[in-house]
């Protein structure tokens, strides 16, 4: 596995950190802060809830950062806290919903309309979004965060084998909704 120039930097700060400098944890804080940002405003869909969030997870990630064993193997550890704290968000607003629609009879407010100026673009971010949080999870990390099938792994709690398998049946799953939408 090749290793680029931040991921070095940041095996080092985690090293550092661990061994107690506030000055590298604030460094590794400013070098991965955006790409847990990212991901967490990705999966739930409200820069609020996200900035929110994405604090919760840097405190949980300053708490347990002692306990990592691979400096490696940081930003799939790191965005998998990430993951954790979105879906619980994602599980609670869902929860909060049900109840309000039941005790006040409210209808489901339309799903945002798709952005994208082309009409397969907008296609495709439809499908995406009527994707579970976990499909669209995967679908994130592996398309627009670059990571390796292993990293998504790592990050996911999968096997690699899954991952691949996941990422083939989503693939022909979006494939069939944008033909059928396009129709």
């Amino acid at each position: 596995m090749q290793r680029d120039a931040k991921q070095v930097l940041t095996e080092l700060l985690v090293l550092k950190a661990q061994g107690g400098e506030e000055e590298a944890f604030s460094e590794l804080y400013e070098l991965w802060k955006l790409d847990l940002f990212r991901l967490i405003r990705f999966a739930v869909r409200d820069g609020q809830a996200a900035e929110e969030i994405a604090q919760e997870t840097w405190i949980s990630i300053a708490k347990a950062l002692r306990g990592v064993e691979d400096p490696s193997a940081f930003r799939a550890w790191a965005l998998r806290i990430a993951r954790r704290r979105s879906v619980d968000w994602i599980r609670k607003q869902e929860s909060e919903r049900w109840v309000r629609r039941k005790l006040e009879a409210e209808r489901p407010s339309a799903a945002d309309p798709p952005t994208a100026d082309s009409a397969e673009s907008a296609a495709l971010s439809e499908a995406i979004q009527k994707l579970d949080t976990d499909s669209r999870l995967l679908i994130h990390l592996f398309y627009e965060t670059g990571l390796t099938v292993e990293e998504v792994g790592l990050a996911l709690e999968l096997p690699a084998g899954t991952v691949k398998s996941r990422l083939f049946a989503l693939r022909e799953k979006l494939k069939r909704e944008i033909e059928r939408t396009l129709k």
